[in-house]
């Protein structure tokens, strides 16, 4: 298995993707930094480990593989920072709404099926019917 996918925690292993596990320099060691760059990009809002009651940082196997992605966009396709925020805010907003659709198709089919359990369906009919008032009627 390769390592980014241990650092995702998406390799069959059981490991929680979002499980607060790695300590800075454990974090920085695995995403291949320093743990001051770990610490500038908390600042900038790039990524944002969790926070134990005495401060420390704990990142997540997702925290290591997003720091990589951050790296990769920084070094490789020469992003500027301001840059991987918004790609980082617009990723996570594509995952929400992905998420929302998904649900409400569920909800969807689920409403679907319940009408399959409607007592009498309603049937449609093409027949025109033409009313026409009586006139000359007695008692009018």
């Amino acid at each position: 298995m390769s390592e980014n996918k241990r650092a995702r925690g998406d390799g069959g292993d059981g490991v929680d993707p979002d499980a607060q596990i790695f300590v800075i320099s454990v974090a920085a060691q695995l995403a291949g930094m320093h743990a001051q760059t770990l610490r500038n990009y908390d600042r900038l809002g790039l990524v944002t480990p969790h926070r134990t009651t005495g401060g420390g940082r704990r990142y997540s196997p997702r925290d290591v593989a997003l720091l990589r992605e951050v790296q990769r966009l920084s070094q490789g396709e020469g992003v500027n920072l301001a840059g991987i925020k918004r790609i980082i805010e617009l990723t996570r907003q594509v995952e929400e709404l992905t998420s929302k659709v998904d649900e409400l198709a569920r909800e969807i089919a689920r409403v679907h099926a319940s009408y399959s359990r409607l007592p009498a369906p309603v049937t449609r009919s093409n027949a025109l019917v033409v009313w026409q008032p009586r006139t000359g009627r007695r008692g009018d």
